[in-house]
């Protein structure tokens, strides 16, 4: 064979093999704790980021799976994940980024709606973190959910917290709540709900103790937080909660992020790292922007009335 012809070959054998890796998908592999509005909300959002940046169709892979709230599960789910080695993991809520976390130092994680990355042990600084991980924090502003209750309650004097003491992340809020809280002089009265058929009962603990129940950023929680309406209904005491999304399903009103523009921002980490920088060297974000949200007819239920500077105010009134 000619000199000439060998080029060529190689050449044109240079071209196919390009194709080929062109055209090999970017693999996004996304796991969450548990299913519910907010935590969907992220995903939407992470995957509206994508496809504005030229990742959908034939050009992304995109897989998703629930844990249906069970850390084992999540623990499995991360296995098999790292099994399929995708391109980059976005691990939504602190359980599931806590089992990426632990299963793969190699693979780039994206972690999102963590409420406390050092305290769950992700990174072990928000600023360039190292390693294979970094994402979006949604730590919220509790002095300002306190603010909008006490709006609602002038004389308030005590709210009751369900949460699961076995998510890292509501034993973090609960612990900042609990600070602003004394500062405002404020009784907080925790009731533990490890498994989201305990809600119930741990919200009608707290009947007859409290002026109202503030449901936190808890997945536990907020997965079934319509038995904790139920309660508030029943009970004649107002449910309000740190998650906006949960104000259509019958909290009073909540302050908070929305979590479709969340997952556009975690969006943005991610096509940082598709486009070539690493984990580490990207800073760990805080969720900005939020919302109020309040629910007139749930509040009449409940035996209160929305103040007209919060009507005033709100981002969103669900009818």
């Amino acid at each position: 064979m000619r000199l000439s012809s060998i080029l060529k070959s190689a050449f044109v054998s240079t071209l196919l093999l390009s194709a080929v890796l062109q055209a090999k998908p970017v693999y996004i592999a996304t796991t969450a704790i548990v299913e519910h509005p907010a935590l969907d909300a992220v995903r939407d959002g992470l995957k509206k980021t994508l496809e504005e940046n030229g990742y959908s169709g034939n050009n992304l892979k995109f897989t998703y799976e629930s844990a249906q709230g069970k850390p084992d599960i999540a623990a499995q789910i991360a296995r098999k994940m790292v099994g399929d080695n995708p391109d980059i993991i976005v691990a939504i809520a602190t359980p599931s980024a806590q089992a990426a976390v632990t299963t793969s130092n190699s693979i780039p994680i994206v972690f999102s709606a963590v409420t406390d990355p050092l305290a769950a042990k992700l990174v072990s600084t928000l600023e360039k973190p190292g390693g294979n991980v970094t994402g979006l924090s949604d730590m919220a502003n509790v002095k300002e959910h306190l603010e909008l209750i006490k709006e609602f309650i002038p004389d308030l004097k005590a709210i009751g917290i369900p949460y699961n003491p076995g998510e890292t992340n509501s034993v973090s809020m609960l612990a900042a709540i609990k600070i602003q809280a004394d500062k405002m002089g404020i009784k907080i009265i925790e009731s533990a709900a490890p498994k989201s058929s305990d809600v119930m009962i741990a919200a009608k603990q707290l009947v007859g103790k409290v002026d109202a129940i503030y449901c936190p950023i808890d997945n536990t929680i907020i997965s079934a937080v319509e038995s904790v309406v139920r309660v508030g209904i029943d009970a004649q005491v107002p449910v309000f909660a740190g998650d906006t999304d949960t104000v259509a399903r019958g909290a009073v009103a909540a302050v908070g992020y929305d979590y479709f523009d969340l997952g556009r921002q975690t969006g943005d980490i991610v096509v940082r790292i598709l486009k070539g920088e690493k984990p580490g060297s990207i800073d760990v974000k805080m969720a900005k922007g939020t919302n109020l949200f309040v629910n007139p007819k749930m509040a009449k239920r409940m035996g209160i009335k929305i103040p007209e500077s919060v009507l005033n105010r709100a981002s969103k009134i669900i009818e």
